[in-house]
């Protein structure tokens, strides 16, 4: 609406998702469960993407039924294009149309305890492969649709270390770590997705990122004490404080944001 007055916009709508499509990947995973919560709240039709042993459909099944709407679960591996396709296919013929896509898949879980130095490159390839190509099946797939019917918003998941380096300090006395491999494919997905935001601008549709960090998972104390140390907030951060801004990424209330990186991260990056 191209006016200068306030007062004539429905503000609150802006946020509504009501009737939209949202394809999300990663579905069953730590955040994907709350972005999917988040979406069907605000409306929408939650096609939940995930790995056949995640069970989406099972996902898809308790959205459904909480909310009262339509969802749909699939069952894939993101980095195989015919099973994106196949993806495609099936939430066009359950819904006819495609509004949103959030990819929220990643891998890096069997490296955790790998020294770079001793980084196979099956592993290697295996987390570039799942983050990386992943991400660019759907959205070459998916993003290509919306672009051709020129609307639709993409959100896609870097992470705090594509944007610093890990500080290896946070995982003394852990048995965590986090592997290259993870830190490289995420930082190609924040540069893919500046790419197709300038790609895409014109075609109506927009690519924009969430970088979440120590989102909380049952982890061992020790890294909990640690985290704390270095994280302004002094703490690390739940899944359900990642999903408002999906909200805002996926609605209208960001129409004329693209290109950016959302960083809900509790401040780490300012020190």
């Amino acid at each position: 609406m191209k006016t200068t007055d306030p007062s004539g916009i429905d503000f609150r709508k802006k946020f509504e998702l009501t009737d939209k499509v949202i394809v999300i990947s990663g579905s069953c995973g730590l955040i994907g469960r709350a972005f999917c919560e988040a979406a069907a709240q605000f409306g929408a039709h939650v096609v939940c993407a995930d790995i056949p042993a995640a069970n989406p459909e099972s996902m898809a099944a308790a959205l459904s039924e909480k909310h009262g709407r339509a969802m749909l679960g699939f069952s894939l591996n993101v980095a195989v294009k015919s099973e994106v396709e196949a993806l495609k296919a099936k939430v066009l013929e359950t819904f006819g149309r495609i509004d949103g896509l959030v990819c929220g898949h990643q891998n890096k879980s069997h490296l955790k305890f790998e020294p770079f130095e001793q980084v196979t490159e099956e592993n290697w390839d295996t987390v570039v492969e799942i983050n990386l190509r992943g991400t660019f099946l759907l959205c070459q797939v998916i993003g290509s649709y919306m672009a051709e019917n020129g609307k639709g918003s993409i959100v896609n998941i870097p992470s705090t270390y594509s944007v610093v380096a890990p500080n290896q300090n946070l995982y003394k006395g852990t048995s965590l770590g986090c592997p290259a491999a993870y830190s490289a494919s995420k930082g190609a997905i924040d540069a893919l997705s500046r790419y197709l935001a300038s790609y895409w601008a014109s075609r109506n549709v927009r690519v924009n990122m969430i970088t979440p960090h120590g989102v909380w998972n049952n982890h061992e104390d020790k890294f909990e004490k640690n985290f704390a140390q270095f994280s302004p907030m002094q703490r690390l951060s739940f899944n359900h404080e990642v999903a408002p801004a999906l909200i805002y990424l996926l609605s209208d209330a960001s129409s004329y944001v693209t290109g950016d990186n959302m960083l809900v991260e509790g401040g780490w990056t300012v020190w």
